[in-house]
């Protein structure tokens, strides 16, 4: 398969940009196999079992969506604003050839295992969602049996695969975007102070990888547990060090950073000497507010395109959109396209995995072979309260380097 650069900008025109680029970019793939045996969509089917969930869409290419509907607490409601989203994206696509059969797996591996059952039994040529992490284990054991492909919500990297792919915000993406746009303006002694959980774990490990690969030096890392006294006893042992260090990573988040904050000013820490450098975490107002971190570069999706989005669903829906609900709005999107531009091939692993990507409501995205995904995002500061961009993202992923 051949690379095509992109040619279509990020904009308020997401939908149309991410039908071209399905256009653009894919129009120079082979349609030969596809290299995961049973993902020709041309197959024989067998007969669609009866529906047992809602539908979307009168098209002839079927799609499951496994979201958790009625799972407790926040879940549901993400769940919910996803499948809005899903739904807008299908009636904002021009004529638009597919079927979403909705599947709710009330947040839990079981059901998400029945729910791609269900959906597979009933034609579902590719699976969109879960979002939980072991829903998406599950669901993808069963599409894995069944020669399906899944594009999953969930930012746990480790339930990743060949033919499991994540449309989703890895925090690794954040940390390796930060690193190398410090590393291009000069910086190279980094210093790190992360949250002794699995998130801060993940970024950890990410930090440490994307300062070695950029030749840069790790001078200290300090952990802190989310109590004022913990904190204050991190920021006091970090602070020493920071004398041979020109950037620290903070990758603290809004419940947490203020107190962090106060804390690395009381231990002398000073901003406009050792550059702070934060994750997506931080494309926060409270964040943004916090006077030990002005000055300091974070990566993210450029806003642009989700508010945007928010503003289209805010009209339709009468509410706001969580965060994570351009996902569902891409992952449906990129379908229909593919569904209309790849015949046969419109889910293979070659066209999904297209190394030139696609174009969504958060920018530039394309799946690793691996079903991790890379991402253009864009490197923002927080100035004077406010979260500037400073770097925009790439329209151009450029060559796949994994």
């Amino acid at each position: 398969m051949s690379r095509h650069p992109l040619r279509e900008p990020v904009s308020r025109r997401s939908l149309s940009s991410l039908a071209a680029l399905a256009c653009l970019s894919l129009a120079a793939c082979s349609g030969g196999p596809s290299g995961l045996p049973g993902f020709d969509t041309a197959t024989p089917q067998a007969q669609p079992a009866q529906s047992t969930g809602q539908t979307i869409g009168t098209g002839k290419v079927k799609v499951g969506l496994i979201l958790p509907l009625t799972a407790e607490g926040q879940g549901a409601v993400v769940g919910n604003s996803l499948r809005n989203a899903a739904e807008m994206a299908l009636s904002e696509f021009p004529n638009a050839d597919l079927t979403l059969l909705v599947k709710d797996d009330r947040g839990t591996p079981e059901g998400a295992q029945a729910a791609a059952q269900e959906a597979i039994a009933e034609g579902a040529e590719l699976l969109i969602g879960p979002l939980f992490a072991p829903s998406v284990q599950a669901a993808g054991q069963v599409a894995r049996a069944a020669n399906r492909p899944v594009i999953a919500f969930s930012s746990d990297t480790n339930v990743a695969g060949r033919g499991v792919y994540l449309l989703s915000f890895p925090p690794e993406n954040d940390v390796n975007r930060v690193i190398g746009y410090a590393s291009q303006q000069g910086r190279k002694s980094f210093a790190a102070l992360v949250p002794d959980t699995a998130y801060g774990k993940v970024v950890e490990a990410a930090f440490q990888q994307a300062v070695a690969a950029r030749g840069g030096r790790v001078v200290v890392i300090e952990r802190f547990s989310p109590d004022s006294n913990a904190m204050a006893a991190a920021a006091k042992r970090l602070v020493p060090a920071l004398q041979q260090a020109d950037a620290l990573f903070v990758p603290a988040a809004a419940d947490t950073m203020p107190a962090l904050g106060l804390a690395l000013q009381q231990a002398g820490y000073d901003p406009a000497k050792v550059k702070p450098l934060g994750t997506g975490v931080w494309n926060d107002a409270n964040v943004a507010r916090v006077p030990a971190i002005q000055g300091g570069w974070f990566a993210s999706p450029d806003t642009a395109g989700f508010n945007a989005f928010a503003g289209r669903y805010q009209t339709r829906f009468n509410s706001a959109p969580t965060r994570t609900a351009t996902l569902a709005y891409d992952a449906v999107s990129l379908a229909a396209a593919l569904a209309r531009t790849q015949g046969s091939q419109r889910f293979s692993e070659s066209v999904l995995t297209n190394a030139s990507g696609f174009a969504g409501a958060d920018g530039v995205f394309r799946f690793r072979p691996d079903g991790q995904n890379d991402r253009g995002l864009a490197v923002l500061e927080l100035r004077n309260g406010q979260i500037v961009t400073i770097n925009a993202a790439p329209r151009d992923l450029g060559p796949r380097t994994q």
